[in-house]
């Protein structure tokens, strides 16, 4: 059987054959082929390089290198951290960053929470 087609004000004709059920290719060329499963947990990695910043009066604040949510705090105000003892994690596109001390210390406070949208440069943890 013949056919006109016109595609973007372009005609074309076509030959067409009619096939019956069974014949030709299989309805789905992609059926047989695994399916997909996402990981379940996001995965997790260490930004250990997370930028420290002076303040007045000598102390010292850890900024945040990437915009996300918090999502679990590891450290509170008191708290003597060594470098890379992880500080909090956060998330951001489905993956969770911990954010780790970039220098020895004592935490003087930690100025966000869990849930907190966290801007990229955002203090994070201050040092005294």
């Amino acid at each position: 059987m013949k056919l006109k087609i016109t595609v973007h004000g372009v005609a074309y004709e076509v030959d067409v054959e009619v096939l019956d059920e069974g014949e030709g290719f299989p309805a789905s060329p992609l059926g047989n082929l695994p399916h997909y499963t996402p990981a379940s947990a996001p995965q997790q990695t260490t930004v250990s390089a997370a930028p420290v910043k002076k303040t007045s009066g000598g102390s010292s604040s850890v900024d945040s290198p990437i915009a996300g949510i918090v999502v679990e705090l590891k450290a509170k105000a008191g708290d003597t951290v060594k470098t890379g003892d992880v500080i909090l994690i956060m998330e951001a596109m489905k993956m969770k960053t911990s954010i780790a001390a970039p220098i020895d210390g004592k935490i003087k406070a930690v100025p966000v929470a869990v849930g907190d949208n966290i801007r990229e440069g955002q203090t994070l943890a201050e040092y005294e």
